[in-house]
């Protein structure tokens, strides 16, 4: 159960960072990438790895576009 709960928090964050990917918006994954670690502490308690790899991907991507777009744009 706990699985599909932080799946679901990464496809939540996931598209919620859609619209973070166009520039002047990047500064929305300060607030998207700790939520999808929090997804990736849920599936931390769960015994099955899929939604904790899951939103671990999503916060990595969160971070690139963050490290690339110099914590702002």
């Amino acid at each position: 159960m706990l699985n599909i709960l932080s799946g679901l928090i990464g496809l939540v964050t996931l598209i919620f960072m859609i619209p973070a990917l166009f520039p002047l918006l990047g500064a929305l994954n300060w607030l998207l990438v700790p939520v999808a670690l929090i997804g990736a502490f849920v599936g931390m308690l769960s015994s099955r790895n899929s939604g904790r790899n899951f939103c671990l991907t999503v916060a990595a991507f969160g971070a690139l576009r963050l490290f690339l777009g110099g914590g702002i744009f």
